[in-house]
């Protein structure tokens, strides 16, 4: 998993371009833009991944992090 966290105004819609670039990205499962509504102004972009995460061009000035998922549990409580 990869997440990408963008402050401001200016946020919103750069991580949205970012979100289309990633489209054709082998290896790629799903992306989700995320707005937290008691925190106005953050946004993270969260990026699921087949294998490691590819290098990325990450926005100047903007937060980013690689998770290895270690556990997990699907819909209706089963692990996958």
């Amino acid at each position: 998993m990869h997440y990408l966290e963008g402050r401001g105004q200016q946020a919103e819609g750069t991580l949205l371009a970012f979100l289309q670039r990633l489209g054709p990205q082998p290896g790629l499962l799903g992306a989700y833009l995320l707005a937290a509504p008691t925190q106005p102004g953050v946004w993270l972009l969260e990026s699921h991944w087949e294998g490691e995460v590819p290098v990325l061009d990450i926005p100047q000035g903007y937060q980013h992090w690689s998770f290895e998922v270690r556990a997990a549990i699907g819909e209706g409580g089963q692990t996958p």
